[in-house]
C-alpha cells in the first residue's frame, strides 16, 4: 500500500468530495470523550467548496445536544466492496439556513420530519474538517480485485491500495 499526503487544499477538498459522494452514509460520532461514544448513521448532503460536510438533523436529537456541549466530532465512511474508507475529525456547528434546507430536501428526508420542510426541529449540522485520512485503490474495483487475486496466487507485491492524509 502506498502512502500519499495531499497538502494542496483544493486537491484535498476535491478528494474529500469524491470519496464522500461515492460512499454517502457515515457513522457520525459525538461526545467523543464518553464510553461508548454516541454514534448514528447519517447521510451527507454535500461537501461544499470549502470542504465542509453538511447534514440534516433534528433539534430533538442527542447529536444536536452533544454538539452544543462539545463540537468535536468524528465521521467514519466505509464502502468495503469498493475498498474505500475515510475518517474525518473536525468541529460541528448547528445552524438554520432555509435555502440550504430546501436545497437538500427530498422524499427520503421527508420521512424523518413529520411536519415536512416547515418542521421547527430541522437543523443543519456543518462539520468543518480538521483532519482526514483515507484508504482507497488506485484503479476501479474490478482491477483491484484482479490484482489482489493475482498477488494471492503468485506472491507478487500488490501496490493497488493507497492511503493518505487530507489537509482540508
Amino acid at each position: 500500500m502506498s502512502t500519499e499526503h495531499i497538502h494542496d487544499r483544493q486537491e484535498a477538498v476535491e478528494k474529500l468530495m469524491r470519496l464522500v459522494k461515492d460512499i454517502d452514509f457515515c457513522i457520525f460520532c459525538t461526545d467523543l470523550a464518553s464510553t461508548p461514544i454516541e454514534s448514528s448513521p447519517m447521510s451527507t448532503q454535500e461537501v461544499d467548496e470549502d470542504g465542509n460536510c453538511w447534514f440534516l438533523a433534528s433539534k430533538d436529537s442527542t447529536k444536536y445536544r452533544n454538539i452544543h456541549k462539545d463540537p468535536h466530532v468524528q465521521l467514519f465512511y466505509a464502502a468495503p466492496g469498493d475498498f474505500k474508507y475515510l475518517t474525518v475529525y473536525g468541529r460541528a456547528e448547528a445552524l438554520y439556513d432555509r435555502r440550504r434546507i430546501e436545497k437538500y430536501w427530498n422524499k427520503f428526508v421527508e420521512g424523518w420530519f413529520e411536519k415536512g420542510i416547515d418542521d421547527p426541529n430541522i437543523i443543519l449540522l456543518k462539520v468543518n474538517p480538521e483532519e482526514a485520512h483515507y484508504w482507497d485503490t488506485k484503479s476501479n474495483k474490478m482491477i483491484a480485485y484482479a490484482k489482489t487475486l493475482f498477488s494471492a496466487f503468485t506472491g507478487a507485491k500488490n501496490d493497488e491500495g493507497r492511503e493518505g492524509e487530507l489537509k482540508v
